[in-house]
């Protein structure tokens, strides 16, 4: 399985028991969905490897608590601290209406109400505290806020979001 099929589920924070549980931050805001997985891929020098799910539990708020197969001790648990969770992209439930996940709108087109075709979007920046998407238009760079307010409808059929941006927004890059 490679990286770029795959979606980030979480991270594994710390180690829960000396039996080798862990606990992992879930990257997500319905954490109950992840509650039934029978495995994950785990990413350990740049591959991708996959762990199977004993059991699991939520713990406290966006934690999941995680007894993976063949991991029963704490040097097993310490290894994994720190790594990363990925599932398959196909393992995601569809979206529907207005709602999106990032790795589907690369190359939807950005249609403003008062500017028109903005451009097409190249990249989602979620490294940041404000998500956004990163539109080419004519070769310059526009950065739209990925924001409830300004998108006002995602049509999947042409592959297009249209926005209301702030007034100047746009024209503060072209």
């Amino acid at each position: 399985m490679l990286k770029k099929d795959c979606f980030f589920v979480g991270k594994v924070v710390k180690k829960y028991s000396f039996k080798g549980e862990l606990l992992v931050k879930l990257d997500t805001d319905d954490p109950e969905q992840f509650l039934k997985m029978e495995s994950v891929f785990v990413e350990q020098h740049k591959t991708l490897i996959p762990f199977f799910i004993e059991r699991s539990q939520l713990h406290k708020s966006s934690l999941l608590r995680v007894q993976f197969d063949d991991v029963y001790d704490e040097a097993s648990a310490d290894a994994l601290i720190g790594k990363e969770l990925f599932l398959p992209l196909s393992s995601l439930p569809p979206l529907e209406g207005d709602k999106f996940y990032y790795h589907e709108v690369i190359g939807f087109k950005i249609h403003d109400e008062d500017f028109g075709e903005v451009g097409v979007i190249t990249h989602v920046n979620d490294h940041t505290s404000q998500h956004h998407f990163e539109v080419d238009s004519n070769g310059t760079q526009v950065l739209i806020p990925i924001n409830d307010e300004i998108i006002t409808k995602v049509d999947r059929e042409n592959n297009t979001i249209f926005i209301d941006a702030p007034i100047g927004l746009i024209d503060l890059y072209l």
